[in-house]
């Protein structure tokens, strides 16, 4: 987390079009059962969200403020690959378009992300505009030509003692000379009020739980760079409160469980419902579920019969 000399890569932007490596451990599966930041977050909001995504797994179709943060989230990432001394506004800008393309190449269903004819292309000029306007706001927050992050994209494991695996991927980490840990999330939404940080702050102390039982070291630092509205939240945990975060994921994976095996998946109404896609299927709003899948026990619990998944990118 402290400055650094510039990098001797020699790299420039042109250096960075083309896909990165994969992340490490990206396409290596977890031992089931596994639960994620997002996914924990999906069962506190709503159970049948969480039924929904984890053993429906019904699809939901991309929404370009997800895609915007996807693409900031690959440039801001691909950015530290130049000399430190290169890492400016111009050259983030420059990366933008290219990593829109790379991430269109990869998933062809965004192809439907905008409209065809001219009103599509003037809504996806804008949608990029907006992007840069967000990449230029990170330069507002932070001075990426004094930083050297230890890891970017990094994905985290752990095994709890009752065998589940807690997993997830952390934006940057940064280590200082002291050996001190700084974990960094880039969001490109608004940062929250006070009334709802707890639970932005609980993605943070589930990565700060996974890295202090893998690194024997509790992070000195939590740091949410809030780009949609310039601002920056920083917590400091304390073993305790990483204990005490230890002991809700285990509570709640046990709600999972219950919920799994009685196939009791009840919905949580609330002011989220509005962006939920499948608000149709919920019976607080008249809709029926789909029926439970045979093997809803197992998927719910991060595991399908025959099979174990990789894990996901989390969602920003």
């Amino acid at each position: 987390m402290s400055e650094a000399a510039p990098s001797l890569t020699g790299m420039t932007v042109s250096d960075l079009l083309q896909p990165g490596p994969a992340a490490p451990g990206a396409d290596v599966a977890p031992r089931a059962p596994s639960l994620s930041p997002s996914r924990a977050a999906d069962f506190m909001q709503c159970p049948l969200l969480y039924r929904f995504r984890v053993v429906d797994r019904l699809p939901e179709p991309p929404s370009q403020a997800a895609v915007r943060g996807t693409v900031v989230h690959s440039v801001l990432e691909r950015l530290y690959d130049l000399p430190a001394a290169a890492r400016t506004a111009e050259a983030a800008r420059d990366l933008l378009g290219p990593q829109w393309d790379v991430l269109r190449e990869a998933e062809p269903e965004l192809a439907g992300l905008f409209a065809e004819g001219e009103d599509g292309a003037a809504a996806a000029a804008e949608w990029l505009e907006s992007a840069r306007v967000l990449l230029d706001r990170y330069f507002e927050l932070e001075d990426p030509t004094r930083l050297e992050p230890a890891e970017r994209e990094l994905y985290v494991t752990t095994e709890l003692d009752n065998g589940l695996v807690l997993r997830g991927y952390v934006d940057r980490l940064d280590v200082a000379p002291s050996g001190d840990l700084r974990v960094v999330d880039y969001k490109t939404g608004r940062a929250p009020s006070e009334l709802f940080e707890a639970k932005a702050l609980f993605q943070m102390k589930f990565y700060a739980l996974v890295l202090w039982r893998t690194r024997g070291v509790v992070p000195r630092l939590l740091q949410l760079v809030y780009l949609g509205n310039g601002e920056v939240l920083r917590y400091s945990p304390t073993e305790q409160e990483l204990r005490a975060t230890e002991r809700k994921v285990l509570a709640l994976w046990e709600a999972i469980r219950r919920a799994a095996e009685s196939g009791d998946w009840r919905p949580s109404p609330g002011r989220l419902c509005g962006w939920c896609h499948h608000k149709d299927l919920c019976p607080s709003f008249g809709g029926t579920p789909p029926p439970v899948p045979e093997d809803a026990v197992l998927r719910a619990r991060g595991r399908e019969a025959g099979r174990v998944e990789a894990p996901g990118r989390d969602e920003d």
